[in-house]
């Protein structure tokens, strides 16, 4: 358990909006299901063994739901083998053919990502629904700013909140004309204040989840903080049901920031949170490089734990009391540990962090094995799990 009772301070409350549920693969999307989280690979999807890799890394970084693209017959023929090696649910990616959207639903798809409106005439349409309704496949409607509809541009002018909403309930009324409703909706932009407005206005319009996301957001740090104030914003007010960050960096890395996202606002807790000072002259070791290399050595703990790293005794004490293990930067190369709060022990500089290390780890085997043995700071990981057994 957590030093800190988050549940006991309402300010931190969200009020989820309220939607159906619907099913991608195993994992459900809306209604009050965890928001989950997503990514996309960028290997060939006809090369199968790189997909899958990259996937299974994904998977290790928590993903939900992975979506990969299938612009030819080569890469829904893939998607076959690509599902069955996958441990999650894989949305197939179609843009204008219709007949890739038929073969990937044959071949394993959970979910279509597909504009109705895009494939041609209402024939397409009732083919695309038809080949969901016999595979269990959903369907996803994503529409961007970058791509809205011709007529849409030359009513409104310019890509707006309304045009992007009018082509997603646009393309929604083609799925329901089809008595099809295991849909989520995307409104993207790559304008924050565009998407937001345009998810707003969207969630109260329909009763579908919602996929939330900002488009092309850019790099791994400018786009983890365009995504974060376009998202955060959306999420705080309970809308968002699945997320995909979207960033010119490796699709592991989309998904470690999509949870430090959800784990800021207390909506999924996932491995280590950690909480450390931006360093400064009082710092009794140097905590920029600390924290990096705890990040990194961190990345296998996927049980949910609070670690705070702080240079001095000015906010230290103070932190460490609202975490699970807490370190606090001391003199004369010794540092204080705090163990739920509590002062526990010091460590010296060069043992700091394998120390660190094995207590998280110690932790996460305690946690594991449901707190039945008590947290010993001197015993290896399996021992916790041993003593309880």
């Amino acid at each position: 358990m957590s030093a800190g009772n988050p549940s006991l301070r309402p300010w931190r409350d969200i009020e989820r909006r309220q939607c159906r549920q619907i099913m991608v693969g195993d994992v459900a999307v809306g209604g009050d299901a965890p928001v989950s989280v997503q990514t996309m690979t960028n290997t060939p999807t006809d090369d199968v063994k790189a997909t899958v890799d990259q996937i299974r890394r994904c998977e290790e970084a928590g993903v939900d739901i992975i979506r990969v693209s299938c612009p030819d017959v080569e890469s829904t023929a893939a998607m076959k083998q690509i599902t069955r090696a996958a441990r999650v649910p894989v949305v197939a990616d179609i843009h204008f053919h219709y007949k890739r959207a038929l073969e990937a639903a044959d071949n394993g798809a959970a979910c279509l990502r597909i504009n109705p409106g895009n494939i041609g005439g209402d024939d397409r349409v009732k083919e695309v629904v038809n080949a969901a309704k016999a595979n269990g496949c959903a369907i996803r409607i994503g529409v961007n700013a970058g791509s809205l509809e011709k007529h849409l541009l030359e009513k409104y002018g310019e890509p707006c909140p309304e045009a992007l909403v009018e082509s997603a309930l646009d393309h929604i009324k083609l799925l329901q004309d089809h008595d099809f409703h295991e849909y989520k909706v995307a409104v993207k932009a790559s304008d924050v204040f565009l998407a937001v407005a345009s998810y707003s206005q969207l969630a109260d319009a329909v009763d579908c989840p919602l996929h939330v996301g900002i488009t092309e957001a850019g790099g791994l740090i400018g786009g983890s903080v365009k995504s974060a104030i376009g998202m955060g914003n959306l999420l705080w007010a309970g809308i968002g049901d699945t997320i995909r960050v979207s960033l010119s960096a490796e699709p592991e890395d989309e998904v470690r920031v999509g949870y430090e996202i959800l784990k800021s606002l207390g909506i999924r807790t996932r491995g280590v949170k950690i909480i450390s000072c931006p360093s400064c002259a009082r710092q009794g070791f140097d905590v920029i490089r600390t924290v990096q290399t705890l990040e990194e050595r961190l990345q296998h703990i996927n049980t949910p734990m609070s670690l705070s790293v702080l240079g001095c005794v000015v906010n230290g004490p103070g932190e460490a009391r609202e975490t699970d293990i807490g370190l606090t930067g001391g003199g004369k190369g010794k540092h204080m540990v705090y163990l739920s709060g509590i002062t526990d022990h010091t460590v010296e500089d060069g043992d700091m962090l394998d120390h660190i290390v094995k207590l998280v780890e110690q932790k996460a085997a305690a946690i594991e094995a449901g707190e039945a043995v008590a947290f010993d700071p001197h015993a290896e990981p399996q021992k916790q799990v041993e003593a309880a057994e």
